[in-house]
């Protein structure tokens, strides 16, 4: 049996691995294998021998701030200091804890001890896998490299992503998409999963980019045509016209229209498609009163890892690309 104190400097985390094995990390939630109930207390204990990590909703945060969780043979705590990196330290606050009442976190068994009814008691940690995932993880990563992700939260300035284990990261608006919107919550939707691009690296954080997976505008564009009316979003209202959201990496301009907002959606005709200028020339047909909901994305690039991504087309004057 092992014991245990609420000091993470002082529990010994025992976790097997070959050598030949590598380890992907998912979001939270992402990978349902994880999901587990133990039938007896010795197959949660060939769990911690093999290092398995496991996921669970978290049913209750006490007061102590220690998560807890439903393993199916035994009950399953998560002390404080071992809820997430940086919770022992300050760098993180305990409000990350306590959001995660009736969401999936993962962690892996340290050890077992006798609760005060004499009922055994599973001791685990989230910050051990959170650590296991940033160091056979993580920190592999390059630039340019592609990886599944979920929206944890948003706000006004970026999209904040779990990259795996419940490690978060940023996207900051102005990557989410070409067309420009004005609160993420006009492109994603909290627990969305998505894939994203690691955009720059620095020793204390990652930051990563969506727009360069939403397609060019040459690719955009070939899915619109001259004379066609087709459904979009208005993303802003200038003196001399309307910007029609067509797709998240694509947008118009319709001639100027009274009583529109920004949100609204619209039909639109196409006059127009110019490559050189990348210019889709539109006319408001129909405005609609309902304000537009995020769409599903489209990728347009399936490999894991991207070295530049150019968004203008060849014939065009104005250059727009991303170098990796």
């Amino acid at each position: 049996m092992i014991s245990y104190t609420t000091k993470a400097s002082d529990i010994f985390v025992f976790i097997y691995k070959k050598e030949s094995d590598v380890m992907k990390f998912y979001p939270e939630g992402k990978n349902q294998d994880l999901s587990r109930q133990f039938d007896s207390v010795d197959e949660l204990k060939d769990a911690m021998l093999q290092g398995d990590v496991i996921e669970s909703k978290v049913l209750l945060c006490d007061r102590e701030h220690n998560l807890h969780v439903d393993l199916g043979a035994v009950r399953g705590i998560i002390p404080r200091v071992e809820g997430a990196i940086g919770i022992e330290d300050g760098s993180v606050r305990d409000i990350a804890l306590i959001s995660k009442v009736n969401k999936s976190v993962c962690f892996s068994v340290l050890g077992f001890q006798r609760d005060i009814y004499d009922n055994n008691l599973a001791i685990l940690s989230r910050r051990a896998v959170q650590q296991r995932c940033m160091d056979e993880y993580l920190n592999h990563l390059e630039e340019g490299d592609i990886i599944d992700a979920r929206v944890t939260h948003l706000e006004r300035f970026g999209a904040f992503i779990d990259i795996g284990a419940g490690i978060n990261a940023l996207i900051p608006i102005d990557m989410l998409s070409v067309s420009r919107i004005s609160h993420p919550a006009e492109r994603l939707t909290e627990g969305q999963n998505i894939k994203v691009v690691l955009r720059k690296k620095e020793p204390d954080k990652m930051t990563f980019s969506l727009k360069e997976l939403l397609g060019s505008w040459s690719e955009n564009a070939q899915n619109f045509s001259a004379g066609e009316t087709v459904t979009g979003v208005v993303r802003s209202i200038e003196d001399y016209g309307v910007f029609v959201e067509l797709a998240p990496n694509l947008a118009g301009l319709a001639e100027p229209q009274d009583n529109l907002f920004v949100g609204q959606q619209v039909a639109v005709y196409v006059k127009s498609v110019i490559p050189s200028k990348m210019k889709i020339k539109l006319v408001v047909v129909e405005t609609f009163d309902d304000i537009a909901k995020p769409s599903p994305l489209t990728y347009y690039y399936s490999d894991n890892h991207i070295d530049n991504w150019q968004y203008s087309p060849e014939e065009s004057a104005k250059q727009i690309y991303t170098q990796f």
